[in-house]
Order: C-alpha cells, then sequence, then structure tokens
C-alpha cells in the first residue's frame, strides 16, 4: 500500500491555458468545444470527455460533473414535456396508451438530445470557476 503525504496537498491547479469569460466558457461546452481555446471536440465518446485540450492544455478530464448534467437535464426535459402533457390530457382525456406513445419517445428524446450540450456547458462552467479535482490519479 502506498503511503500518503499528510496533510494531502491542496493546492489549487495553476490556470495554463486560456481562460475565457464565463459564458464564453459555458457557450463553447454547450457546443461541445473545448471551453478554453474553443477549437477542438471536447467528448471522445457520447458523454466521455477527453483528458485534456491538445490545442491549449486545458485539462477537461480534471472537470468531474457527476451529478449536475443528469439534474439539469431532468429538470429541462420536465418542464418542457409536463405542461404539454396536462394540456392534452384535460383537453379531451386521450387513452394512456396513446400519451405513452406520444410522450415517452418525445422525453427520450429530448433527453438524450440535451445531455451531452449540458455536460459541455457544465463542464466549461467548472473549469471558469477553477472546480477541478486536486488529484489526477483520483477516480
Amino acid at each position: 500500500m502506498p503511503t500518503m503525504r499528510w496533510p494531502p496537498d491542496r493546492t489549487a491547479i495553476t490556470d495554463t491555458w486560456s481562460n475565457p469569460p464565463m459564458l464564453t466558457a459555458i457557450g463553447r461546452g454547450l457546443k461541445g468545444r473545448c471551453p478554453g481555446c474553443g477549437q477542438t471536440r471536447m467528448f471522445r465518446r457520447f458523454l466521455k470527455v477527453i483528458d485534456k485540450c491538445p490545442n491549449c492544455t486545458a485539462p477537461l478530464g480534471l472537470a468531474r460533473a457527476d451529478d449536475a448534467p443528469p439534474y439539469f437535464t431532468i429538470f429541462i426535459v420536465g418542464h418542457i414535456i409536463v405542461p404539454p402533457m396536462i394540456i392534452v390530457d384535460r383537453m379531451g382525456e386521450p387513452p394512456l396508451w396513446l400519451m405513452s406513445l406520444i410522450f415517452l419517445p418525445l422525453t427520450v428524446i429530448l433527453a438524450l438530445g440535451l445531455i451531452q450540450p449540458i455536460k459541455g456547458g457544465t463542464v466549461g462552467l467548472m473549469l471558469t470557476l477553477n472546480m477541478l479535482k486536486s488529484d489526477p490519479n483520483e477516480r
């Protein structure tokens, strides 16, 4: 078992990359681009963020978005889907199978379409606020 130094090193990672304004970083993240430079793609797979930007060396892999993107996605999709569902239900009370046929696929499509941009925007926000893991080897 490797020995750990106590107290652990809590020094902040110094910015070696360009740090744009917050809204610019979030906007670049929403587009799926590196929040620091906006030149390279942020994702190597659907929701897997690259470790480091090859253009500006921003440590994108150290920004752990974890539960925030799914939470924001559920919040947004719920606010888009629930009002029309209530309106359609009150207008004519269609059968449950018809409501399911309409709103379940719409919910899945919206959720899958929004999760990646929301995760990109969250990583951009975290990079701007320097909310990065202190230990790059930590999983």
